[in-house]
């Protein structure tokens, strides 16, 4: 029985933090904590596994027990970690960082992230940038070339033709309205 629980919806710091109030509070010890995942030290009983599960629920997370929802919540995590967390641009080949970081092959996780999402990977990527995007245009701290540049756009007209092909507006409109189009990420 392995250690390792994944954690539908955890996308950010807090739900790090969130989870692992969670695990103090019914004293379930662990060794570590990331987004999507916690490596307990003890398997847990099946009476525990359900209370932590419905704590979890309570707190708008859930248990991932089937290992292609595990591996498309993988796949989502480092997504959400590369595009919004991430300090270090996105100048990276996603196909190659997928399979470097899950040792599977891009076309099969390509492949299983389709069937079971109903959006491709890629269209899944794209709106996660465009969040980002929005985020960036909400905090008004980078101008739309920084933007660009930050999220390996090849330039400012390709970043707003792919912000109004998703979104129906250019960033310039959407900074108009700005608090209307917000999503958690975990809605993406």
């Amino acid at each position: 029985m392995s250690n390792t629980i994944h954690i539908k919806n955890m996308v950010c710091p807090r739900c790090i933090s969130a989870v692992s109030n969670i695990l103090q509070e019914l004293a379930i010890s662990y060794c570590s904590i990331k987004l999507g995942e916690v490596e307990l030290t003890t398997p847990l009983s099946e009476e525990t596994k359900s209370i932590f599960s419905k704590a979890l629920q309570a707190s708008g997370f859930s248990l991932i027990n089937d290992r292609k929802s595990q591996l498309i919540e993988q796949m989502k995590t480092l997504v959400v970690d590369k595009i919004h967390h991430s300090t270090n641009g996105l100048n990276i080949k996603w196909a190659d960082y997928l399979s470097e970081k899950l040792h599977l092959d891009y076309k099969y996780l390509s492949s299983l992230f389709s069937s079971v999402e109903s959006i491709t990977f890629e269209q899944y990527i794209i709106n996660q940038k465009i969040e980002r995007i929005k985020e960036f245009i909400v905090y008004d701290e980078l101008t739309l070339s920084e933007i660009s540049h930050t999220l390996n756009y090849s330039s400012v007209a390709y970043l707003s033709n792919q912000f109004k092909k998703v979104t129906g507006m250019t960033p310039t409109q959407f900074k108009k309205v700005i608090d209307k189009n917000r999503k958690s990420l975990d809605e993406i």
